[in-house]
């Protein structure tokens, strides 16, 4: 397997002289199981471990490899390897981490675009469609819309549901497809390219394991059918892959995801909602909140029918959700030098009595 099948170009390559890696192998991570990487190179697969210096260094689980990295190896013989640098990223999608206070979790890293999949049948919410554009903004990959079962409503369900999606997202592609019958899969197949890298994001059940079997022509995942019970999908895949698919492109599989915490920037939210940034330059105040000031803008714009009210609620949702996580986040930062000094001042004070 030659490297440009694994989406390695020639920034990476100039990054690895300019460091002095030329002694070390150049690999990509495809699988990741607690802390257990399986890398894939041009000599083929090693399983791997970070060395003990990355691992003391490192501050948070950002500072780990993920499924989507270009990494520094040393490769051995019985297929093992170990992982000495994690090369650059030029993008990372990631969300909060569930039920870890203050904490990241890296989805997938250098990723050019991400499909986000929902089921057109059941569960449609442009509330997460927005929720998800946002990641994808504050990671700086490209999305685009994956309407799934399409087969199981009828023609003009599907433009309702297509229009409701551009009344509140613009500029976004959107694809309707059918696993069962296949119909969307050229538009899908047109769009990816040969070294680029792509995820999927969505939740259980939405048919992204089915999408990623059809589209590689193989049965790499297994698929279940929705709970009759609850209506919700079923946790099938349990691990994040990288998958090559025949035409070149690649492809990385995620876990279903009933909680999409948003770990973002200004960056995200400000592109996804573009329309309320824009307006906000004409409220009266300059820290204007948009929820009860007098001559704000975007409140205005609501009332006027000019911004979709539900767009607006979910945005201040989302906001919220920033700013608590943040909050969480400097918190943490506290907490951690705390500990730090009081770390110090005993090893001062052990010092001291001997």
């Amino acid at each position: 397997m030659k490297p440009d099948n694994l989406g390695y170009n020639d920034k990476i390559e100039n990054f690895r002289i300019e460091q002095g890696l030329e002694s070390f192998e150049i690999g990509r991570v495809i699988s990741e199981h607690r802390e257990l990487y399986i890398v894939r190179t041009v000599n083929g697969e090693f399983e791997a471990e970070i060395t003990g210096n990355m691992r003391f260094n490192a501050k948070n689980r950002e500072d780990f490899p993920a499924v989507g990295d270009w990494v520094a190896l040393t490769t051995y013989d019985a297929a093992f390897a170990i992982i000495h640098r994690i090369l650059p990223r030029f993008s990372t999608i990631k969300r909060q981490a569930v039920g870890q206070f203050g904490e990241v979790q890296i989805i997938a890293t250098n990723i050019d675009y991400a499909f986000l999949v929902q089921a057109a049948d059941r569960d449609f919410s442009i509330n997460r469609l927005e929720r998800y554009l946002t990641i994808c903004n504050s990671s700086k990959v490209q999305p685009i819309i994956i309407l799934t079962k399409t087969d199981l409503i009828d023609a003009l369900q599907i433009n309702e549901i297509i229009q409701s999606i551009k009344i509140r997202i613009n500029d976004v592609p959107i694809i309707p497809i059918s696993n069962e019958t296949k119909e969307g899969y050229e538009a899908i197949n047109t769009i990816i390219e040969k070294g680029k890298t792509y995820c999927m994001l969505g939740s259980s059940g939405v048919g992204k394991s089915t999408l990623l079997n059809n589209l590689s022509g193989k049965k790499l995942m297994r698929t279940d059918a929705v709970s009759l019970s609850t209506s919700k999908g079923k946790h099938v895949t349990s691990h994040r892959e990288l998958i090559i698919l025949e035409n070149g492109g690649i492809l990385i599989d995620n876990p279903g995801m009933r909680e999409v915490g948003i770990a973002d920037t200004e960056r995200g939210l400000k592109t996804t909602f573009d329309m309320i940034l824009r307006l906000s330059v004409h409220c009266r105040f300059k820290d204007c909140a948009h929820v009860n000031e007098k001559g704000c803008a975007v409140l205005e714009a609501v009332e006027n029918g000019e911004i979709d009210s539900a767009s607006y609620e979910n945005y201040l949702k989302l906001e919220r959700e920033k700013a608590h996580f943040e909050s969480t986040i400097e918190e943490k930062r506290k907490k951690d030098k705390d500990f730090g000094k009081m770390l110090k001042n005993y090893k001062k004070d052990i010092y001291r009595k001997n």
